[in-house]
């Protein structure tokens, strides 16, 4: 109901559980999904996974009651582009949606950098050399430690002293270097790697 009040969006299916999601993306190939993580028959997790190792794939929205809920990183992980929590307000909802559609990822800083954390403090990092990784200059090393942080292009351009559209173009470079879909999955492999910690306030250049 909330969705069709949008005449931008067409709600093309609606599925019951995993499964279900899994089989009508394949059939409709949608452009963006709502996933909900719990389901029976096949979790969003598993759903997120098989949808997204479709060819051409929708961009994965993840639905949850839990902010710091491990299926959730998992669901990052796997190459969701973001994740909201169900209390969220109808604008927000269509809001999101939207930002998924242009491309962006969905990232809650006071939410998805918790998540990450709690993850990381649990799998500390391998430090295993990352592909692309040392491609990197330092000013997009820098960069991409700040979008680690969950901040905005509009964000980092005012710690910078850049333009946000130089900040825009250095994200992509950062992208598509380490042949990343998203600023969700640049945030995965910042942790992952090990180039920012928990609790990191300030960008460190290593």
């Amino acid at each position: 109901m909330i969705l069709e009040t949008d005449p931008e969006i067409q709600v093309a299916a609606e599925a019951g559980d995993g499964a279900q999601a899994v089989d009508a993306c394949r059939r409709i190939r949608p452009d963006i999904v709502l996933m909900d993580i719990r389901m029976p028959v096949m979790d969003g997790l598993e759903a997120t996974r098989r949808v997204l190792a479709t060819e051409a794939p929708p961009r994965v929205l993840i639905l949850t009651t839990f902010d710091l809920d491990e299926y959730v990183f998992d669901a990052l992980v796997a190459g969701a582009s973001g994740f909201l929590l169900k209390d969220v307000s109808p604008e927000q909802l269509l809001a999101a949606i939207r930002t998924i559609a242009n491309g962006d990822s969905l990232l809650a800083p006071s939410v998805t950098r918790r998540l990450i954390e709690a993850y990381v403090r649990d799998h500390p990092a391998t430090h295993e050399p990352t592909p692309g990784l040392d491609e990197l200059t330092a000013r997009e090393l820098e960069i991409l430690e700040y979008v680690a942080q969950g901040l905005s292009n509009s964000e980092i351009a005012a710690q910078l002293f850049l333009s946000p559209f130089t900040v825009k173009t250095h994200v992509g470079r950062v992208l598509d270097k380490l042949k990343l879909r998203d600023r969700v999955q640049a945030v995965v492999l910042a942790y992952e790697a090990g180039i920012v910690r928990p609790g990191s306030k300030q960008p460190h250049i290593r």
